[in-house]
């Protein structure tokens, strides 16, 4: 452990979450003004990149976790949500009145702040950050993939392939003809749209602000989608869960949507109503869903997605590479940079609707 004084020009940084030695290394020459509180000891092993709740079978000892703690509670700043617990991430908060800042290695990490369920006042104290936008080109590719998957009929060649059976050739779509309907235009959005826009589809875009981004010819707003669903021939969601997205695509829009309309789902899985998607699927309202995310995960053994034979099952994996981790450590360098220099972070988490 280290054991370094604090002092205004430099930050004392606890690793809450597995970070690899060289990770560790590149962090301090990227940001030589941190003081890196870190003993491998004291963190689980990972069984792939970016396992950061690492192996379950692993435990500290009563007195590696009192050692573990009290890293954590002489910090500025944390690089990991503790344990991936939010318990344990309101319990170091409040043991910790020094903690100025909290790295979560999510893109999505708002919603585990939130279920920390701090305090205004923590809230105000405490500066949250997530690693958005490390996993915008390996969800994009997913996308795609996706997009893709539906406008070629993958049901239905792996059906045949399956079942030993040629059939008759018949005509796959061309997604260079689709017109694509993009949820969101954020970091993961935006690689999505340039993607879509490079094999010729048409892009209909959503933002709250209008702006519109490379790839998109078309921006409307959310309370929009019902109108244009019956124009498009697949849907791609990138938003974050939040109270405004929560079952965003419902019963109203897939009826709405074009027979036999791809979804790809690679944001938060509470924004699909899986009854109602069931419902879509069942009459060929969806004709393909390619959905890495779900509303409970690890997706229910009983959930009827599993059986369906137009759906994709991808278990929350699409944004994992083997950069993962290098990434993280490379945006948190950068954002202590910021912090130390006085200004404002990267990926700074809506305290309200936590995204």
């Amino acid at each position: 452990m280290g054991t370094e004084e604090r002092t205004p020009d430099r930050l004392r940084v606890a690793v809450a979450a597995p970070l690899s030695e060289d990770d560790c290394a590149r962090i301090l020459a990227l940001e030589p003004r941190i003081d890196l509180v870190v003993d491998q000891a004291l963190l689980p092993p990972m069984r792939w990149p970016a396992d950061f709740a690492g192996d379950p079978a692993w435990h500290r000892t009563p007195e590696q976790q009192r050692v573990y703690e009290a890293a954590l509670d002489s910090a500025d700043a944390l690089y990991g949500i503790p344990d991936v617990d939010p318990v344990a991430l309101a319990r170091t908060v409040r043991a910790n009145p020094r903690l100025r800042w909290v790295h979560t290695m999510a893109a999505g990490g708002g919603s585990q702040v939130k279920a920390a369920r701090l305090t205004a006042e923590e809230l105000d104290r405490v500066l949250f950050t997530t690693s958005a936008g490390v996993h915008g080109g390996p969800l994009a590719e997913f996308a795609v993939f996706g997009v893709l998957g539906g406008a070629k009929g993958l049901p239905r060649l792996m059906r045949g392939q399956r079942d030993h059976e040629w059939g008759g050739r018949w005509t796959m779509g061309q997604v260079s003809e689709q017109t694509i309907l993009l949820l969101g235009l954020g970091g993961i959005g935006r690689i999505v749209a340039r993607k879509l826009d490079a094999l010729g589809a048409k892009v209909i875009g959503t933002s709250r602000s209008g702006t519109g981004v490379e790839g998109v010819d078309e921006v409307v707003p959310l309370d929009r989608i019902v109108e244009v669903a019956p124009t498009v021939d697949a849907v791609v969601n990138t938003l974050p869960g939040t109270s405004a997205t929560e079952h965003l695509l419902g019963k109203r829009f897939f009826d709405a949507l074009r027979p036999g309309a791809t979804l790809v789902n690679v944001g938060r899985g509470s924004v699909v109503d899986e009854v109602a998607l069931m419902e879509a699927l069942d009459s060929g309202r969806v004709g393909f869903a390619a959905l890495d995310v779900f509303e409970t995960e690890p997706l229910p053994v009983d959930s009827p997605l599993w059986d369906h034979d137009h759906v994709l099952v991808s278990p929350h994996t699409a944004a994992l590479s083997i950069a993962e981790d290098r990434l993280i450590a490379e945006l948190f360098a950068a954002n202590a940079t910021r912090l130390l220099d006085g200004q404002s972070p990267l990926n700074r988490v809506d305290t309200v609707e936590f995204y």
